[in-house]
């Protein structure tokens, strides 16, 4: 059985990031808009950090959680993996998609073909020609395929054989950008959205998520940890590369998994700091409150905050007062619900049938 180092019961600090996250991604999408900041390189690519820091938040966070459900129970359930990322993740999407639809039916705005097919099926980061409104489901398209292959990676190779396929991931896909731009120049534009370009960031929260409690016992590593100058470095290397506009060779080879590593490493620094300033600022509740709603923000961020479009509801304050007005109410009324509900069906499903890794196969630790 796993260590009980993996035993988790509360993950400080991760919704005041996601709050920072979300707050990225708002900045980027405002720049340009009617009434909002002016187009700059520097603003428009915090869209794309924040995003690449909910990806390895998601890596990290859902592998940490396996891991201590294996810890806990001596079984991890597939179905009931499945069943929560339904409850959590579906209501809200689809609910967007239905007004959004709804906002083309009335002739508010235009959606290309093939739009809505690929948001509800989640390929949207396989679909180049999308309109404003659906092309941020191209993330949560990503996110929806990690999240249907890697808990099924544990149940057929056991952890350790999972978390050698997510380090594999890690390091091959650099080439796979290269490669996808020297041989296959029809898919450049799919590079850092589709998922064999992009999943490094995801993976690397997976495989750090397993060797953290390794890390925990050295004693370097937990110096740079506790050091606020270390988390400096980290953040201007972050924000450095973010900013990069040379070679797109360096960009896809070396700036991305850096940055992805870097991003990880603050997180951690985050999470083992958090009676620090910074610590307290993540556990503020008006940013815990935030990021809570961050996945609600994400979803109607776009459709009102939109460069190309010079409607009053695109413009700015209007875009960001309606933004979070839609978010509110998709987080209290349809979000919420769902979550209160889904214990009760997860019950009723899974409480005499749950899917078991085999223990022969988990049996080891980092």
């Amino acid at each position: 059985m796993l260590n009980e180092r993996y035993r988790v019961s509360r993950i400080p600090c991760l919704d005041g990031i996601r709050a920072l996250s979300i707050m990225l991604v708002i900045l980027s999408h405002a720049t340009g808009t009617v009434g909002g900041p002016p187009m700059e390189p520097g603003l428009l690519a915090l869209g794309e950090l924040g995003v690449r820091i909910f990806f390895v938040i998601s890596g990290f966070l859902i592998t940490t959680l396996l891991l201590a459900e294996y810890n806990r129970t001596g079984a991890i359930s597939l179905g009931r993996f499945y069943l929560r990322r339904t409850f959590r993740i579906f209501p809200a999407m689809y609910f967007l998609v239905l007004c959004i639809v709804f906002a083309d039916t009335m002739g508010w705005i235009t959606l290309r073909p093939g739009d809505v097919f690929h948001a509800a099926t989640y390929t949207t980061n396989y679909h180049f020609a999308r309109s404003w409104e659906l092309a941020h489901i191209w993330s949560l398209s990503v996110e929806e395929q990690f999240y249907l292959i890697w808990p099924a990676l544990f149940l057929l190779f056991g952890v350790r054989g999972a978390i050698g396929a997510s380090a594999l991931l890690v390091l091959v896909a650099p080439f796979l950008r290269m490669l996808t731009y020297l041989f296959f120049p029809e898919q450049r534009l799919s590079i850092g959205s589709s998922f064999h370009t992009v999943a490094d960031s995801i993976a690397i929260g997976c495989v750090f998520a397993y060797i953290r409690p390794w890390l925990s016992q050295k004693a370097v590593y937990l110096r740079f940890q506790r050091s606020g100058l270390f988390a400096c470095l980290l953040v201007l290397v972050i924000f450095l590369f973010t900013r990069y506009e040379g070679r797109l060779y360096f960009q896809y080879a070396v700036e991305m998994p850096v940055s992805n590593l870097a991003i990880m490493l603050l997180i951690d620094w985050c999470l083992r700091n958090k009676d620090s300033a910074v610590g307290r600022l993540l556990e503020w509740q008006p940013m815990v409150s935030l990021g809570l709603m961050s996945y609600s923000l994400y979803l109607w961020q776009q459709p009102f905050l939109n460069r190309n479009s010079e409607e009053w509801f695109t413009s700015l304050p209007a875009g960001l007062v309606l933004t979070f007005a839609a978010a509110l109410f998709s987080y209290h009324v349809i979000e919420r619900p769902f979550l209160r509900w889904r214990p009760r069906v997860e019950q009723a499903l899974f409480a005499r049938k749950p899917v078991i890794l085999p223990k022969a196969k988990v049996e080891g630790e980092a």
